[in-house]
């Protein structure tokens, strides 16, 4: 006997932070909205990514911030104790890995929720277990993306972490080797470095951040070597083995010991899962094509790390919205990512948006570049921080491109560089306005007026 086929306007598969938004919209506007997702409703980030590993961050840098008293307002002791923090994680970020309270949310809306592998089957139909859902106003895909693990011999079969396991661990291992110099591995090291561990970052690139610039990855270099963070850059791991006790990760320049070992190697979509051959689209891509208004076929959008756009939760609400706007009809500006922001909450805070420095002239601009060491301004020198803001210009134009702002609150300073570059503002613009003194902020003036 066939499966029935229901009839519903909307098919929402994957319900992170863009799907469930969109889910929930859609219903408030009276659609009919079925939401899918076998895993939880809410996503990587509230669970296992931005919220929980900011708590961990956040009570990392009190750490930190007590070990600053001494020369500058006295003396003062911190004991690094995990317990809050495990637990803090648990009761206010994740609901013990529940989402009762996410599917309740989306219901109230009006929308309805099925636990299940949402997979395409047809143009307009996506089919969960034995169940048949045709959408009449369109399908939406966000079902994000995993951790993506090396094919390095012997690490298959290995208990070893990834962010799940970082983000759920309930005692700090006492050493720990992270394979991954990006965002996520650059984070934890300082977090469990902070916490006790001993840590070794292993990074197959010559630098830290290799997605940010040179100058980036090379202040990190240094605070994680004051710090105490042995960092090895230039060489993939070889082999990985376990013995029962802890993991030994062989590198062309000879081996590396520890009790746990976390990949942090990026991450990748699975398209082949989402069935996407039934609306002619490649399943071998790297993630799934979309034009400027995030359609992917004929009644079929996509959202978030699923398009291959940043694997950021801002990036999946942006998506979500033009998403909304195109079912309903609605009138609203196309997905543009000259502005895109992103920032590694590493101490100090890595803040970036745009064009690096080589994008800019790789993309054949006439660059200008202006560069200042935030130890060099006021609030730089009273807070005794380390970073710097470095601006890319579009010369011809007189535009910023890119910038970096990288400090103790270099994620907030960041917001002046993304409405300049959105906003296309003219550097003799940004030259000639008043920047409060004394702020992080004021080092942009100093680094606009080093622009050559």
């Amino acid at each position: 006997m066939p499966p029935e086929i229901l009839e519903v306007d909307v098919v929402v598969v994957g319900l992170g932070p863009g799907g469930e938004d969109v889910a929930g919209k859609l219903a408030v506007a009276g659609l009919d909205v079925v939401g899918v997702d076998e895993r939880l409703v809410g996503g990587e980030c509230p669970y296992w990514g931005c919220v929980p590993s900011k708590m961990m961050i956040r009570a990392a840098d009190l750490l930190a911030e007590a070990g600053r008293v001494d020369g500058m307002a006295g003396t003062a002791t911190a004991t690094p104790d995990w317990a809050p923090v495990a637990r803090r994680i648990r009761d206010e970020a994740t609901d013990n890995w529940d989402d009762t309270v996410a599917v309740k949310r989306l219901e109230d809306k009006g929308g309805r929720f099925v636990r299940g592998h949402g997979r395409v089957t047809a143009p307009g139909q996506v089919t969960v277990g034995d169940q048949v859902f045709r959408a009449r106003r369109g399908i939406v895909l966000g079902t994000g993306s995993h951790p993506a693990v090396p094919p390095v011999p012997g690490l298959s079969g290995t208990p070893f972490w990834t962010n799940h396991q970082a983000i759920e661990a309930r005692a700090v291992p006492e050493s720990l080797l992270i394979l991954g110099g990006g965002a996520v591995g650059v984070e934890l090291a300082q977090v469990f470095s902070r916490f006790g561990a001993k840590v070794t970052v292993v990074e197959g690139s010559p630098r830290l951040i290799p997605m940010e610039e040179p100058e980036s990855g090379a202040l990190l270099l240094k605070v994680f070597t004051d710090e105490g963070i042995d960092v090895r850059l230039g060489g993939h791991a070889q082999h990985v083995s376990y013995d029962g006790l802890g993991f030994t990760v062989t590198l062309p320049d000879g081996e590396l010991s520890a009790a746990q070992l976390l990949v942090a190697t990026g991450r990748k979509v699975d398209l082949a899962s989402l069935g996407v051959a039934a609306i002619g689209i490649d399943e071998s891509l790297p993630a799934l094509p979309v034009d400027d208004r995030m359609r992917a076929a004929d009644g079929v959008w996509g959202l978030g790390d699923l398009v291959g756009r940043g694997a950021f939760t801002h990036v999946s609400m942006y998506h979500a919205a033009i998403v909304v706007r195109e079912i309903l009809g609605q009138q609203g500006a196309p997905a543009s990512y000259e502005a895109l922001p992103r920032v590694t909450f590493t101490d100090p805070e890595i803040g970036s948006v745009g064009m690096t420095e080589q994008q800019a002239r790789d993309a054949g601009l006439n660059v200008h570049v202006g560069f200042t060491p935030i130890g060099s301004s006021a609030r730089g020198w009273i807070h005794r921080g380390e970073g710097h803001i470095k601006l890319i210009e579009d010369a011809d134009r007189g535009v910023l491109v890119g910038g970096t702002s990288a400090g103790p609150v270099g994620g907030e300073v960041l917001s002046a560089l993304v409405v300049a570059i959105h906003a296309a503002v003219p550097t003799a613009t940004l030259k000639s306005m008043i920047y409060a003194y004394p702020t992080f902020h004021r080092a942009i003036e100093a680094a606009l007026a080093d622009l050559k």
